[in-house]
């Protein structure tokens, strides 16, 4: 801690606050992103003078904390917190299903009492599904496992460093006194903050891509609409193949007046033959005539 020290006097080591203030900027800014990503932060801080500032400020962003006792393997073993968190889950079940009553009056005092450990320890980690990307952590060495069982994840750690701390083991470092209640909200507020503007800035991203999508789902039925218009070009050629049908049609015309041309020559000539045929009597009985004449004269 000796870059983040000012002074010592009688024994008390005095922070530089300017060097405070650049540390916390990087911290809130870094912590500002992690919120827009849509990412969790776990809080954690078990001393009694930290309490109630993480438990407040955690509840403003929705994100865990944990200000009772660290289990250890809350984080490496973090699978088995699971399974304690789903059996919490899972006596609130029986209380709203009503299968609690149908157990003896010993049993259920001991779920309830299973049931307020759990609540007490874990309650505040109910939503966490999976391990947080980062943990905020005030006072390293009242939390030296939380800082371990993160540096061995590889999970990026934010603390407040007291002077008799080592920053050495954080990535993000805060030389802040721990012990003093105004210190810890004043930190707080900057980085409860900085995360309340990545929060917002993560809805209106989420506003403007639902936007987007609505204007561009039209725009996709206009694409869908363009090739049938390209289509179109396609009628002539069934105007075509229509247009080929009349021809043959046409040709055929001509075939049919030539057949009822047909006919007609026909009939001509059978008329005139009928003609031929009437006037041959006609010649034979001018030729028979003068034979009667004949006959009479020889009677006489």
């Amino acid at each position: 801690m000796a870059p983040y020290i000012f002074t010592e006097k009688k024994g008390i080591h005095v922070i530089d606050l300017n060097k405070t203030i650049v540390k916390l900027d990087e911290a809130a800014a870094a912590l500002k992103q992690i919120a827009k990503s849509g990412r969790k932060v776990l809080f954690v801080a078990t001393k009694k003078q930290a309490k109630e500032i993480v438990t407040e400020s955690a509840k403003e962003i929705n994100m865990p904390y944990i200000t009772e006792r660290w289990s250890g393997g809350m984080l490496t073993n973090f699978g088995t917190i699971r399974k304690s968190i789903k059996k919490m889950s899972k006596i609130d079940k029986m209380e709203a299903d009503g299968t609690m009553l149908t157990l003896s009056k010993r049993e259920r005092l001991q779920i309830a009492r299973q049931r307020e450990k759990l609540e007490r320890n874990l309650g505040s980690i109910a939503d966490l599904t999976r391990i947080p990307s980062a943990i905020f952590v005030v006072d390293v060495l009242n939390e030296k496992i939380a800082v371990a069982e993160a540096n061995k994840l590889g999970i990026t750690t934010f603390a407040i460093i007291d002077t008799n701390s080592d920053p050495s083991f954080i990535d993000f470092p805060i030389p802040a006194n721990d012990d003093a209640t105004k210190s810890i909200s004043l930190v707080m507020g900057v980085i409860t903050d900085a995360m309340k503007e990545g929060l917002e800035e993560r809805k209106v991203d989420k506003d403007r891509q639902q936007k987007s999508a609505k204007d561009k789902a039209p725009a996709k039925k206009t694409e869908a609409k363009t090739p049938a218009a390209k289509e179109e070009p396609k009628a002539p050629t069934k105007k075509v193949e229509e247009k080929a049908p009349a021809k043959k049609a046409e040709a055929k015309t001509p075939a049919k007046k030539e057949e009822s041309k047909a006919p007609a020559k026909k009939a001509a000539t059978k008329t005139t033959a009928k003609k031929v045929e009437e006037k041959a009597p006609a010649k034979k009985a001018v030729k028979k005539a003068p034979a009667k004449k004949d006959e009479a004269k020889a009677e006489k």
